[in-house]
């Protein structure tokens, strides 16, 4: 029994790179990032910058390292975006009145306010993205991202600059 051009390529390794899990959880990553970014814009926001005003409106005030850490970026792009945000009057730096050399990021109530809308955005987006896609499908894909994500540690660059 032989096989078919059509069958053949149908196996993953012999498909193009396009084609590859990897390559179709990058280019989904992306217009998925796309989507939120284009559904954010009216408030005035990106995915980055409603990430980071969601995460103080939950966790602040805290401090820009801490921020940093939690969205997996550096202090100075993370710097930006809050001067960003408290330009728009979202946030506000604090003194730390357990360190004076620091400063925790508070929303203010216009921030809580858009915090609001952008659970609005989200609530919306995630259901268009999930239609037609079973709550067991959803974990099964959850449990192998995951995977993939356990198996990229030990392949991970450690302390190297870029």
């Amino acid at each position: 029994m032989s096989m078919t051009n059509r069958e053949a390529l149908a196996h993953e390794l012999d498909a193009p790179p396009w084609r590859r899990v990897e390559s179709t959880l990058m280019a989904t990553a992306n217009a998925i990032h796309s989507a939120y970014d284009h559904r954010l814009e009216p408030l005035g926001l990106n995915l980055s910058l409603a990430s980071l005003l969601s995460y103080v409106a939950d966790f602040g005030p805290v401090t820009q390292t801490r921020v940093a850490e939690h969205l997996g970026q550096g202090r100075a792009v993370t710097g930006t975006q809050i001067d960003r945000l408290e330009r728009d009057g979202l946030v506000e730096r604090r003194p730390d009145p357990s360190d004076r050399r620091v400063w925790l990021v508070a929303i203010t109530s216009a921030g809580e306010s858009l915090v609001e809308q952008i659970a609005d955005v989200d609530r919306v987006l995630r259901a268009e993205l999930r239609a037609g896609i079973s709550r067991s499908d959803r974990q099964t894909l959850a449990s192998t991202l995951v995977r993939l994500q356990q198996n990229l540690h030990p392949i991970e660059p450690q302390g190297e600059q870029p």
